[in-house]
């Protein structure tokens, strides 16, 4: 194994070796990364980026709402964005919005400034970077629907800026090439909305949320992508699979379509349970489930 810790440019933001990245993710599993770095600002990135060592492997989580770290943890540098990447400013119907801000948070402030279109939002668990990558959706809408154009650093640090259409969204689905990091974007929506009117969708969201999904447990969200004109959940279900255990690992009684951490699981019980789920549908339905959480790392020490 190399040790990138001497190599590494000289940056104004914050090198953790060896940090325990099952503190950041939802699931609370997964192994060390060698580093993480914590970037000041986008020019601080930009500026790891062009002067890391040739060959130093990269990764980025966001909140950690859907990615599961596999136990042996993740090599090279995990870059995760901070404060400097949160802010969020509305300008008439224009949202200016950085890639760490939360989904939830940024659904509210638009809330109280009275812009629309970003309620559903609020029914994604993540950040905006994230959503952005995976053209993340809910109740019926996508962050295709409202992107203007986002703001990329590529490998080398060089920036871009993307529409929906550079960016090739489909369901669940960017075009954006590995390791890319987004850094910022500008979103469109409705201006000139009543603060109420868009609180009551907000409050109908969540209450569907709380009632259908386990937002108590330790889950990473929807394990995986529903099948075209297919409900993953109801897939699952009808493989026999609600419920199912591996260690403790758990498919969720109330919604078959995300996986529990009970309390003492692995990311490998994880994945076993889900790869028991996927073979289970095959045989039940002759469809292969695609997973949507995104799995990250090495599954040992070795």
């Amino acid at each position: 194994m190399v040790d990138w810790n001497d190599q590494l440019p000289e940056v104004r933001g914050r090198y953790i070796p060896g940090a325990r990245l099952a503190e950041h993710t939802w699931f609370r599993v997964g192994g060390p990364a060698e580093v993480l770095y914590r970037p000041e600002d986008e020019n601080d990135l930009a500026h790891f980026l062009s002067n890391k060592p040739q060959g130093v492997p990269i990764a980025i989580i966001g909140a950690g709402s859907n990615v599961l770290i596999h136990d042996g943890g993740v090599k090279g540098v995990v870059i995760r964005l901070g404060r400097g990447f949160s802010s969020i400013r509305i300008e008439e119907e224009h949202l200016h919005v950085g890639a760490a801000a939360l989904d939830r948070t940024v659904s509210l402030t638009c809330r109280d400034a009275g812009l629309g279109g970003f309620e559903f939002l609020v029914g994604i668990p993540g950040t905006i970077g994230g959503a952005i990558r995976m053209n993340a959706g809910a109740y019926g809408a996508e962050i295709k629907d409202v992107l203007v154009y986002a703001n990329v650093l590529d490998l080398e640090g060089k920036h871009h800026r993307l529409t929906v259409n550079d960016l090739a969204m489909s369901y669940r689905h960017s075009s954006l090439p590995e390791g890319w990091i987004v850094t910022s974007a500008v979103l469109k929506g409705v201006p000139s909305q009543d603060p109420h009117t868009i609180g009551t969708k907000i409050e109908n969201i969540l209450k569907e949320r709380e009632s259908t999904q386990p937002i108590r447990g330790r889950t990473g969200g929807s394990t995986f992508k529903n099948p075209l004109q297919e409900k993953a959940w109801k897939l699952i279900d009808d493989a026999g699979c609600r419920g199912l255990k591996k260690g403790d690992a758990q498919v969720s009684e109330k919604h078959c379509n995300f996986l529990l951490n009970l309390d003492q699981a692995t990311a490998f019980d994880l994945e076993s349970l889900g790869e028991e789920v996927r073979r289970r549908v095959y045989e039940s339905s002759g469809i292969s489930l695609e997973w949507e959480i995104i799995k990250m790392g090495y599954e040992n020490n070795s």
